[in-house]
């Protein structure tokens, strides 16, 4: 990858977005990050404000760029009545199909286009790994949202543009804003026991194998459509929270069973499926185009985060 080239970042003012930014201005790239909260340039990182809807003058700078990068997408962490269901859905949709019109009206767009979806698309599943090319797609309105997702993103008239939909799974690492501070928060407490019977599965990623995936996809000319960019060894919610309690130096975890977690989702406003559906996914794409990961084993993974905030 050369220096010099501009990738443009929309919703990059999040913990992926700060992730990308540091990884791409390390290896002297111009980043364009796209916020409803713009901020003043800063070394080779230029804030431009949007809305996530509709054009502005952000649009220029899609025109000429080497990469774009989409990750606006509010928030699932809720609970999902109707008014928030509908800015889930509106909040991926809107800032997809204003990107690929910028996209089609530029001179020059951008070569590739990476959006993100989601790992939750699959069914929930313990009997057998889920990847591209066998997975079955699940059902609700989780995957409702990724199949119009991805349905509008691929619908963009982007035809001079390869795009790749992330079917990301949740994503650890040091730094505000991420799930590693949540779950580390809940494992010092006490409270990281077993949640619900602890067969289902996880699907995981450390935040530096997200970065070096999304360089290595921009540099893939012949890669495009759906991928599942995750490591390649979900295991059981058990497993998951005994090992993360372990490198926490944490002995006791007391466990959650499904009523509990059902009340406690009530009272902080959220929902249970984000921690009882079994996401047994796997990225068989990367693999077989030879992408190595970095940290494919949730141990070292876990160990290297702890690690490097202490």
């Amino acid at each position: 990858m050369g220096t010099n080239e501009t990738i443009v970042i929309a919703g990059g003012a999040g913990f992926l977005g700060r992730a990308l930014t540091e990884h791409f201005t390390s290896l002297g790239w111009r980043v364009v990050v796209l916020s409803r909260h713009a901020r003043a340039e800063l070394g080779k990182v230029h804030f431009l404000r949007w809305d996530g809807a509709t054009r502005g003058d952000w649009a220029g700078e899609i025109d000429g760029a080497a990469a774009l990068v989409n990750l606006v997408g509010r928030s699932v962490n809720c609970r999902y009545n109707a008014r928030n269901r509908a800015e889930i859905l509106r909040s991926r949709v809107d800032s997809t199909r204003v990107l690929g019109e910028v996209v089609a009206a530029s001179a020059q767009p951008p070569p590739v286009w990476i959006n993100p979806s989601s790992a939750t698309i699959y069914r929930d599943v313990r009997d057998r790994p889920m990847d591209e090319f066998t997975g079955e797609i699940g059902d609700g309105f989780s995957v409702d949202v990724c199949r119009k997702w991805e349905q509008t993103f691929f619908d963009a008239p982007a035809a001079r543009t390869r795009k790749v939909a992330l079917r990301l799974s949740m994503v650890f690492g040091p730094g505000s804003g991420g799930v590693f501070e949540a779950f580390s928060r809940i494992v010092r407490l006490g409270w990281g026991g077993t949640l619900g019977d602890g067969g289902q599965f996880v699907s995981w990623l450390h935040v530096t194998d997200f970065t070096r995936a999304v360089a290595w996809l921009i540099t893939q000319q012949e890669f495009s459509g759906a991928v599942n960019l995750c490591a390649p060894n979900p295991l059981p919610n058990g497993e998951f929270m005994r090992i993360f309690r372990e490198e926490c130096g944490v002995r006791i975890g007391l466990p959650a069973a499904r009523w509990m977690l059902e009340v406690g989702a009530f009272f902080l406003r959220t929902e249970t499926e984000l921690l009882l559906k079994s996401r047994r996914v796997v990225p068989s794409r990367l693999l077989a185009a030879g992408f190595n990961f970095e940290f494919p084993e949730w141990r070292r993974a876990i160990a290297a985060i702890i690690s490097s905030k202490s």
